[in-house]
């Protein structure tokens, strides 16, 4: 089994930062797309920002130049740099990430979840 074990949620006012971690571990041959979600009250899950395992990035339009994805693949971890937040940006955030367990097996994780809410 696999597990992604999220981190760093939390309670900022407005324009402040927060950083997240996501840390897959469990029965690994390699990690492919790694990326963040979120869900807010009342809406659909959204992604915020992806990472492949080509070592691209892409980003939801509002969040860019705002928000930075970064991973480091010898720990499979994935991290997101969230600056200048907004009221907006309080949600759910929920990593996600395309594990390879086997050399025929690819299978995408959820993590559990951890809540950013930005304080106005």
């Amino acid at each position: 089994q696999v597990q992604l074990l999220e981190s760093g949620g939390g309670l900022v006012q407005a324009g402040g930062s927060l950083r997240l971690s996501c840390a897959a571990s469990g029965r690994i041959f390699s990690v492919n797309d790694m990326g963040w979600y979120r869900q807010a009250p009342g809406k659909q899950r959204e992604l915020v920002a992806l990472s492949t395992s080509g070592g691209s990035t892409n980003y939801a339009d509002s969040v860019k130049g705002r928000f930075t994805i970064s991973r480091d693949s010898a720990k499979n971890t994935v991290y997101l740099q969230m600056n200048s937040l907004k009221p907006e940006d309080t949600a759910v955030y929920y990593c996600n990430a395309d594990v390879r367990t086997g050399a025929q097996y690819v299978h995408n994780y959820w993590g559990q979840g951890t809540q950013v809410t930005v304080s106005s």
